[in-house]
């Protein structure tokens, strides 16, 4: 029964968050993974073990512990890696293959990847523990372009690459309308360029499959403005101002495009 005068529990004060999202917004992970850190037992609150990721907690009065360690607000970093093949895109695997956290070396804050790339896939990477950034940039609403190098396992025609470019049916859907680009043709088989404003699983191998063929090798040169440059596989570098400044525009997180009627906040 609910009485008047009885503060309700489900409105809480502004300065209240669930502690799922209180330890996202501090840049340790993403909401899913602090959810299973909490179901792990390694947050207590207030000196005590919660496995409540939907706890309110209220900053002015609660002292939140992340594996014994105060919970503080992390200085915002942003990488570029460039993926090897063999590398998943993965915090921890439970059969002990090499991720892309083992490249990192020297990198103290705890950041997450921005979309993936599956384990035989290389290239361009983006890694934070910018959230916001993060769920703008993969968000499909916002139809960042990524491209790809792919080499297909036969001779692509004009026709099928011109699918390709339309859109063609997979199990999920229609894909968007994308940009392809013939670069060569070398004995057997067809380079492409690819620029897609989705991310879906395996979308590029599924949308070369759906018209009559296989992906030999796959690498994302670009996000958006940011390209891998002169980057060696394997290795990584902070943006710099200007590529994330680029970044924040496109995803609509700039002043001018914050003021925007239609700007989610």
């Amino acid at each position: 029964m609910h009485h008047r005068g009885l503060k309700d529990s489900r409105k809480p004060p502004r300065q209240q968050k669930t502690l799922e999202r209180v330890l996202s917004k501090a840049g340790l992970g993403s909401r899913g993974e602090a959810r299973s850190w909490i179901h792990a037992g390694r947050v207590t609150v207030n000196g005590r073990r919660t496995e409540n990721p939907d706890q309110w907690i209220d900053f002015h009065r609660d002292k939140v512990l992340f594996d014994g360690k105060p919970l503080e607000a992390q200085e915002k970093v942003y990488y570029l890696l460039y993926k090897p093949k063999g590398f998943l895109t993965t915090y921890k695997d439970p059969e002990g293959r090499p991720t892309v956290y083992d490249l990192l070396s020297g990198v103290d804050q705890f950041v997450s990847p921005i979309g993936r790339l599956d384990q035989d896939t290389s290239g361009l990477l983006l890694l934070t523990n910018d959230t916001q950034l993060g769920e703008r940039l993969t968000n499909p609403d916002y139809k960042i372009p990524k491209t790809y190098l792919v080499k297909a396992s036969t001779l692509l025609s004009d026709q099928q690459l011109d699918r390709l470019a339309k859109g063609v049916e997979l199990s999920d859907g229609l894909t968007r309308p994308a940009i392809v680009t013939r670069l060569r043709d070398s004995g057997k088989y067809t380079h492409f360029e690819l620029v897609i404003t989705e991310g879906r699983n395996r979308q590029v191998r599924r949308m070369v499959e759906a018209v009559g063929a296989k992906v030999l090798k796959l690498v994302r040169t670009r996000i958006g403005p940011i390209g891998i440059g002169e980057l060696e596989i394997g290795k990584f570098r902070e943006l710099a101002g200007g590529e994330l400044a680029s970044l924040r525009r496109l995803a609509g997180l700039d002043k001018k495009a914050a003021r925007g009627p239609n700007q989610r906040q």
